[in-house]
This record gives C-alpha cells, structure tokens and sequence, in this order.
C-alpha cells in the first residue's frame, strides 16, 4: 500500500518535517511511505520548501517582534527567495507575558526582504502566518526604508498603536524592483469584524479596548498606504488582514496574494503524490474548526475525498465534531492527548506519540 504522510507542523512541539518522520518510524509492515511535510506559510515555510527545492539557504540576522536579535534564512533558488514572516515576526517568539500587539513589530521581516533583495533575487514569495504582530506591516516598511510618520515629520516607533498618528510615510521601499507573491491561507481583510486586530488580536495579548484601539490605527494606515501607492479599498483587500495587516503592506507593494497550501503543494508535487496514493495522513497540533477553514488539513482532505481516499488526521488535540470533520473529508481522527489521556504527556513526548498512533494506524489499514 502506498502511503501518503503530509503534516503541517505541531505548533511549540514538533515541525513538519518531524511529524512525518514519526509517523514514518512507528509504521508497522512493507508499505510505500511517502513523506510530503507541508506548510500553509506559516512557522515552517522555509524548511519546508527546502526539503523539497533546489537552492541555498542563507542565515540572515535580523530583529524579533520586540526589536531582539534573532536568527532567520531565506531560501535562494535560482532568482525566487522564500521568506518566513514567523520567523521574525512569530507568536513563539514571545513568552506569554511579552505578547502585546500595541508595540510588537515586523521590522524582522523587512530585515529578511532586504537580505533577500541584496542576495539577488527578482521575486520574494513570503509566507505569512503565526505573528505576534498588528502593525500592518509598518515597521517592516521602516526597516525597507519608508517609516511611517507622524505630522511633524518623525518617525513613528515601533507597534501597532502609534500608527493612529501616522500621515505618511518617510520614504520609498527599497526593493529593486523586485516581483512580490505573499502566501497565506488567511483571507480576513485588514480591518473590522472580520480584520487583523478584531480577528487574531487578542491571541496576540489585546485586550478588548486594546482592538479598538488598533482596528482604528489600521484604518489610518490604510490610508496612509492608500496616498503613498495610489490605491483604493486597501482596508477591505482580502488576505490584507494576514499576520496582523502585514498582507495589506505587502499588498501595496504590488503583492499578488496567493493560497499558501496551493503553492507549496505545487511545489512539491502534491496532486500527484495525491493521485498515487492509497491512504493520507495528515495532521496538526490543533484540529479545531480554524483547521477546516483553508489550512493545510483542509486542503489535503478535500483532495483525499475528491479522489475518494481514506484520510487520517493525527493531531495533539481534537476540537472538531465527527459530522464537522467527515464533511471536510477525514476519515479518522486521532489525537495525542486522548491517546495518552493527559495533555501535558502529549506536549512532552509528541514523537513517541506519534510513533504510537502511527503502529495503532498500521494495523488497521496495512494490507
């Protein structure tokens, strides 16, 4: 039998890489695995790709969403740099007591389009996902060269708050011309209801006044980045409320928005992998009703039910109803906190869970 295991990451725990690999190793008999990690363009995207793509990886220093130094790459092939918003942006960064979206920053980011630039490169696919972010992409404009500012002409410091003050911007980004595709699975537009801040603020540390107050500052940045590239509709763009309204600055850079599962599965081969085999496991840290709205175990189920193949989803917890995920197309769930009955085992020993589950799958399944 021919097994397809493609897993996004177990957020704090394990990448995706690893995931498969258990999987892999506690898989009991003869069977063909395939191993196929994925990313949506979230923490992962480089590694990811690098597994699968020719090129060079480059370490790049730049800032963490507190302005620290951190450790980044980008992923060079040919004139195409992959970039990771996570990981000068991300949410794991970040002890809980740190998180706090009014003065987080994606200056990181920009730090990593300038590496990438400088390396080269004529296009930037940049993933975006699990920010501790809500600048709209402003500090990351900063480090490009066009900070925002205030009327008397300063530059505004770092964060999302202080963007309500903002009038313009200091400068032009220096990119070289260079093609931008942002990759997400986020189609939230940048603000309101449904924006960045209403959205995935408070996961980020905001308190209730604290989205008010940043929803409003987006809406200002809107504008501000409406004058400074001629647009219009910017607040309402979808994708441009992505990795706390990032995807609305990478938007006015010319930015093509793009399925982030969609291209690193064109990527690697996805559909045919798909069409070739006979049973996929998929999986994730949390399988809740986000996971079944455009993530990566959404995207590989509606492709097992379409060819009418069993799905397994193997997870750290399940938040999903039977009827909820069998309409998405999964088979079977199983998680490592029912697996082990405690969620602090399945936090502390997720590989030999998964290894576990992965014997438990194979003697059900295996021919």
């Amino acid at each position: 039998m021919r097994v397809l295991i493609c897993p996004d990451k177990f957020a704090g725990t394990l990448s995706a890489p690893d995931v498969a690999s258990a999987v892999a190793a506690g898989w009991l008999g003869e069977d063909h695995l395939v191993q196929r990690p994925l990313s949506d363009g979230g923490p992962g995207f480089v590694e990811v790709l690098a597994g699968a793509l020719d090129g060079r990886r480059l370490p790049v220093e730049t800032v963490d969403p507190l302005g620290r130094p951190a450790r980044g790459e980008i992923l060079l092939s040919g004139t195409t740099a992959y970039l990771e918003s996570a990981q000068a942006c991300g949410l794991h960064l970040l002890t809980a007591q740190e998180r706090d979206p009014n003065i987080t920053t994606s200056y990181g980011l920009g730090l990593l389009m300038t590496a990438a630039v400088e390396a080269g490169a004529a296009e930037l696919v940049i993933g975006l996902g699990g920010s501790a972010v809500n600048d709209g992409g402003a500090g990351m404009l900063a480090a490009l060269g066009a900070a925002p500012i205030d009327v008397a002409g300063n530059a505004l410091p770092y964060g999302g708050a202080v963007l309500s003050a903002a009038v313009a911007l200091g400068g032009q980004p220096r990119l070289r011309q260079a093609r931008i595709v942002v990759a997400t699975d986020v189609d939230n537009p940048l603000t309101g209801l449904h924006g960045a801040s209403k959205v995935y603020g408070p996961q980020k540390g905001a308190t209730e006044e604290d989205v008010f107050r940043l929803d409003a500052a987006l809406e200002q940045f809107a504008g501000v980045l409406e004058q400074a590239f001629g647009l219009t509709d910017l607040e309402v763009a979808p994708g441009g409320g992505a990795a706390g309204g990032i995807g609305a600055a990478l938007i006015a850079l010319g930015g093509r928005v793009t399925s982030g599962i969609g291209l690193v599965g064109t990527l690697i081969g996805l559909e045919k992998e798909l069409d070739a085999a006979d049973l996929v496991i998929t999986g994730e840290g949390s399988f809740d009703h986000q996971s079944l709205r455009g993530k990566v175990v959404a995207g590989i189920a509606n492709g097992a039910r379409d060819r009418g193949l069993p799905c397994v989803v193997v997870c750290g917890r399940n938040e999903t109803g039977y009827r909820e995920a069998a309409g998405a197309g999964v088979t079977e769930t199983l998680s490592l906190t029912d697996h082990f009955g405690s969620e602090e085992i399945a936090l502390a020993e997720p590989a030999r869970g998964l290894r576990e589950l992965a014997g438990r799958l194979s003697r059900q399944w295996s021919r």
